[in-house]
């Protein structure tokens, strides 16, 4: 065993993403407050990070930063700066400055069949299933890694589903689901009953009130279509 007091290891966790479009504080914080008031027990105290890439003109990121935080939200990192200005404003504030777009890597596929055939379909990711049988509570988060999620159950308010693949839920989702978590925008959400605070597929996101009110605790199965979330009934 390893005398040292620290180890450092290879992990992954789902960031939301504020993506500005205006450099005003006032009108950031406003706008950030609004969306934590709409899913309270999934965005307060998140850690975020925070893209610049369609705000134009110079942005103060110390007053930026402050709007940001007095929302209820934490900044770990900044991604999107081309400006040299703003790059060392950011340092300045002990901030990492990110790169997004880069893809972890995608679980085996299956080999592909030597059988000849006049048209080949796009190959898709397959994925392992975890199985969920019990209720999921208000607190709780389960994680499929490389896998599909199954919950034959109902998911309370508060509590997070996260899937690489797939998420099934066979009872009431009110929780909040994430499938496609490492990057998969293929993965779909199938719910018989969506009332969820919060659903996304490779980072794409709704809040409840997004969710088109047609659908709104229906059976619904969600998809990205041109990379954006749409719904369509479960049957």
């Amino acid at each position: 065993m390893s005398n040292s007091p620290i180890e450092l290891k290879g992990s992954s966790f789902t960031l939301s993403v504020v993506h500005l479009h205006d450099a005003n504080p006032a009108l950031i914080r406003k706008a950030l407050e609004d969306k934590v008031a709409q899913a309270p027990a999934f965005l307060k105290n998140a850690p975020v990070v925070v893209n610049v890439a369609d705000v134009d003109g110079a942005i103060t990121w110390q007053q930026v930063n402050e709007a940001i935080s007095a929302s209820g939200l934490h900044v770990v990192g900044v991604s999107g700066s081309k400006n040299p200005q703003l790059k060392a404003q950011v340092e300045m504030a002990g901030l990492p400055l990110l790169t997004e777009g880069v893809k972890p890597p995608r679980p085996a596929r299956e080999a592909k069949q030597d059988t000849p055939s006049a048209s080949v379909a796009p190959e898709s990711t397959v994925y392992r299933t975890r199985l969920i049988d019990t209720p999921v509570r208000s607190g709780q988060r389960i994680y499929a890694q490389h896998s599909d999620l199954v919950v034959t159950n109902h998911v309370s308010a508060g509590a997070e589903l996260i899937a690489d693949g797939n998420i099934h839920v066979y009872g009431t989702m009110r929780g909040r689901a994430l499938a496609g978590a490492a990057g998969d925008k293929d993965a779909q959400i199938f719910c018989t009953h969506l009332v969820a605070e919060l659903v996304s597929i490779g980072g794409v996101y709704w809040l409840s009130d997004q969710v088109p009110t047609d659908y709104y605790g229906k059976a619904a199965r969600l998809k990205l279509v041109g990379g954006a979330l749409t719904v369509q009934p479960l049957y």
